[in-house]
């Protein structure tokens, strides 16, 4: 059987919906929080179990009988490297054989902040003694397109990533490449740097938008400690405010950027080109 923790988030959904084109329902295993959110996977056949980060004794309740395990990051920042910790342990106390985990594109080299409790992670699992796979993720599109509606609003799209290129991909490209390697034999020790097959630049990104949209868009780029302030005004938390800024100013840095196309050789086609992104995005941000 296959488990993926976090299954009733954003990710997790669309991992599961590409594998139950793969396996059959009752051969995956969703862990979340909240049943009541995955009652639509259940009535599909598919296993849930109720375990969250913390909780050990649940976790390796809803390993048993599983053979590989999707460990997606949590998306509690500053938290993930205990709550990893949590899930590690309790797959080795299921006699789980394989973990794959969603970690950060280069994240050994990454000039971005949130490396940190990745590289730990990753620490982690090669310790547990588990063999192990790293889905080391780039940026999802939506990471950006979810600015839209302010930008569309102000006439300004801003940011702190300079002109440094960014690889993104949607995150049903990420999804699928898990899928994949979840189905795939021989993943130990495996290490996918996943990013779009097309960079741009956020200049360029605006560009595009303002193509679709006919609304005339400019790029402002702001130092971090401004773009914090902006995001905290916008009514962003701080420790998302601040790990935003830090990310953009990363990519300024080539942090978000890969040109080695492993993320469409391991799904089998090309990832999703940011003017198909964009026209979804803008589809639906007018309801369609």
């Amino acid at each position: 059987m296959l488990a993926i923790t976090g299954a009733s988030g954003q990710l997790g959904r669309l991992v599961i919906e590409q594998l139950l084109t793969k396996v059959p329902a009752e051969e995956l295993v969703a862990v979340v929080r909240n049943p009541a959110r995955v009652s639509d996977l259940a009535q599909a056949g598919v296993q849930v179990r109720t375990a969250d980060y913390n909780d050990v004794a649940a976790l390796t309740a809803a390993f048993s009988g599983v053979e590989k395990v999707l460990l997606i990051s949590s998306s509690e920042v500053g938290q993930r490297v205990a709550q990893h910790r949590h899930v590690i342990e309790a797959a080795k106390k299921a006699g789980v054989k394989l973990i794959a985990y969603t970690s950060l594109l280069h994240a050994t080299n990454s000039p971005l902040g949130l490396a940190a409790e990745h590289v730990a992670t990753e620490q982690l699992l090669s310790e547990s003694g588990i063999p192990f796979v790293l889905l080391r993720n780039g940026w999802y599109s939506e990471n950006y397109l979810a600015s839209l509606p302010p930008a569309l609003q102000h006439g300004v799209f801003i940011g702190s990533a300079g002109e440094g290129k960014i690889a993104a991909a949607p995150r049903a490209d990420y999804a699928a490449a898990a899928a994949s390697v979840l189905t795939l034999d021989n993943q130990n020790g495996k290490v996918y740097e996943l990013a779009g097959d097309d960079a741009w630049t956020l200049t360029e990104l605006v560009a595009e938008i303002s193509r679709q949209t006919g609304t005339p868009l400019h790029y402002q780029n702001l130092s971090e400690a401004d773009f914090k302030a902006a995001l905290l005004s916008a009514g962003l938390p701080e420790g998302l405010a601040a790990m935003l800024a830090d990310s953009d100013i990363g990519a300024s840095k080539g942090g978000l950027f890969d040109g080695q196309r492993q993320l469409s050789q391991l799904i089998g086609h090309p990832t999703e080109a940011l003017s198909i992104s964009v026209k979804k995005a803008l589809v639906a941000l007018n309801g369609g």
